[in-house]
């Protein structure tokens, strides 16, 4: 089993800057790629970015140029740091960990509670 738990969420304004954290625990978390989705009200869970115990990153769109992506297995924690924020970004958002970096958010097998992100205009 692994516990995820996320923290920095926040309220921010368009434009301004969130770093989220996950700290993950339970059984060894080197070997697990490492995902951030979310979800706006009344929207699918989407994909955001994810990274592989190597540093191996995948990015969507809306993400490639604002928001980066690194981990510290040291202490077994991820972390997003979202820049430029917009609006749009507003959403919970969860962190997984699972075997390969996936696009679907039905492949990850381990999920955290979410922290809510709101951007205000």
């Amino acid at each position: 089993q692994v516990q995820l738990v996320e923290s920095g969420g926040g309220l921010v304004q368009a434009g301004g800057s969130l770093r989220l954290s996950c700290a993950a625990s339970g059984r060894t978390f080197r070997s697990d790629v490492m995902a951030w989705f979310r979800q706006a009200p009344g929207k699918e869970r989407e994909f955001v970015v994810a990274v592989s115990w190597s540093g191996n990153t995948a990015y969507a769109d809306s993400a490639q140029g604002r928001f980066t992506v690194s981990r510290d297995n040291a202490k077994n924690t991820v972390y997003l740091q979202m820049n430029s924020l917009k609006p749009e970004d507003t959403a919970v958002y969860y962190c997984a960990a699972g075997g390969r970096i996936y696009y679907r958010h039905d492949e990850y097998n381990y999920w955290g509670q979410g922290t809510q992100v709101t951007v205000s205009s």
